[in-house]
């Protein structure tokens, strides 16, 4: 798309400029709309996302990669899911929400929603307080 790798709004008749999207702003919002999806434990991250939220900061693009092609964009989320819950059910309902999310604060159509499934999420912490009690 552009090399300085900012999305382009279309210009209507009555524009009064042009409007510019970050890669990383299409981040955020994907990134809050797979998590608020019922059944997602997390979203991966890599070490400097860690570090960041480790400093006190949330990071809510983690998880979430962006590519702007010629033929349109790409959104891959990598995420966790609850122990229990149906994977293809979740996933389709995450696919929907960003899908959904991006297109009522963007008006951006995606070719593609992407979800990678990088690990399961076990109730651990419920179980710990059984053993206590």
């Amino acid at each position: 798309m552009n090399e300085n790798h900012v999305l382009e709004m279309e210009e209507h008749e009555n524009s009064l400029g042009k409007v510019e999207i970050a890669p990383e702003v299409i981040e955020v919002i994907a990134g809050i709309a797979a998590s608020e999806v019922e059944g997602v434990s997390a979203m991966r991250g890599n070490f400097a996302t860690g570090v960041v939220e480790k400093l006190g900061k949330k990071n809510h693009g983690k998880g979430v990669k962006v590519e702007l092609t010629e033929s349109g964009i790409k959104v891959d989320v990598f995420c966790m899911m609850k122990f229990g819950v149906s994977i293809p059910v979740v996933a389709q309902k995450v696919q929907d929400n960003i899908r959904q999310a991006l297109k009522n604060m963007t008006a951006i159509e995606l070719d593609e929603v992407n979800i990678h499934i990088v690990g399961i999420q076990f109730d651990t912490q419920k179980q710990e307080v059984d053993e206590i009690e």
